[in-house]
């Protein structure tokens, strides 16, 4: 009886499933209807490819300060997107002016001031005996640095903007009925790393070789050359984004101008503890975060593509700054798009 029972229903839910709409009346295996379009994944607006591939991460000079950080390990990377820059004190300005005129009443405006907007005060705080007061009246908001990289950034900050970066692109593709877009977010260390190398495997800077001046003399990066000497790059402080030559993925300032938040947790042993394939080190309990590519203040060891430094999470800095990366999706993993 229950078996007669069991056919029955089947066969009336075969003349449910029958009375319906359907691409296929052979009745084949066809998909599911009425998905959202999603066309190749477009490269992201200011953003660049970095194909997936395999590389050695590491250092690829001395560690002068014997710490035993970064030893050499081999680790593949799946294709992803980066920003090209930077992100910059004007793109930056887009996103507090949209908080503050879509979530202020949710957020509150204390928060939004103290914790999102960025502390211009790091101008004067982070250097005894310095003359910051004009960077502090006028990097953030003064027009002529409206394409210098923005800093007084923490790490919470960063993270708070690729989330909105997220929400208001997908909000456009949802308007338009296309498929929502992966998430914007911070890249990984070993995704930083890979990028900055550009394809170069070992390079100890992103531009390829060990030198830091091309063969006319002219300085690869923005940062401190030698004792006291802020200049001979052509730039006392931060530089307009995009003032020296990319490197092979077409990415600028690796190296040098500020250092960049990654999403990792800093871990003196995360080397050999990660896999080898798309490492991370995602700790909600270690408030130090990688930090990776060297800043305008920083001697040449820090520009290396293999240097690792910190910061505290709830740190903002004049010499921080942030990037974001996004994956390739319904790609291989060697995949690069033009």
């Amino acid at each position: 009886m229950n078996k007669l029972l069991a056919l029955s229903l089947f066969a009336l839910s075969g003349a449910l499933l029958g009375s319906c709409a359907s691409k296929s009346p052979s009745g084949d295996l066809v998909g599911a209807e009425d998905r959202p379009v999603f066309n190749p994944q477009e490269v992201p607006y200011g953003m660049v490819p970095c194909p997936g591939g395999t590389f050695h991460m590491g250092q690829t000079d001395q560690d002068i300060s014997a710490s035993m950080v970064n030893m050499n390990k081999q680790v593949t990377i799946a294709g992803f997107y980066m920003d090209e820059t930077e992100i910059t004190n004007n793109e930056y300005r887009q996103f507090v002016e949209a908080i503050k005129q879509d979530s202020i009443d949710v957020l509150g405006e204390e928060y939004v001031m103290t914790e999102l907007y960025p502390d211009t005060t790091v101008w004067v705080r982070d250097f005894t005996y310095h003359m910051g007061d004009p960077l502090l009246e006028y990097y953030y908001t003064h027009p002529a640095f409206d394409e210098y990289p923005v800093v007084g950034v923490d790490w919470f900050a960063a993270k708070y903007f690729c989330n909105w970066r997220t929400k208001n692109k997908n909000q456009a593709n949802e308007e338009i009925g296309y498929a929502a877009m992966p998430n914007f977010r911070l890249p990984s260390e070993a995704e930083w790393e890979y990028a900055a190398r550009g394809g170069r495997n070992l390079a100890t800077y992103p531009w390829g070789g060990p030198y830091l001046r091309n063969s006319k003399g002219c300085m690869l990066g923005n940062f401190k050359p030698g004792r006291g000497d802020y200049a001979s790059d052509g730039f006392a402080y931060t530089s307009e984004v995009g003032s020296f030559f990319p490197n092979d993925f077409g990415l600028y300032d690796m190296a040098g101008n500020v250092a960049e938040w990654c999403d990792d947790a800093y871990m003196e042993a995360s080397v050999p503890v990660v896999w080898d394939l798309n490492p991370t080190n995602p700790d909600d309990n270690e408030p130090r975060k990688v930090v990776r590519g060297g800043s305008w203040k920083d001697i040449a060891y820090f520009l290396e593509t293999g240097a690792r430094n910190f910061e505290y999470q709830d740190s903002s800095r004049s010499y921080i700054g942030f990037r974001c990366s996004m994956i390739q999706i319904g790609m291989g993993t060697n995949s690069s798009l033009n």
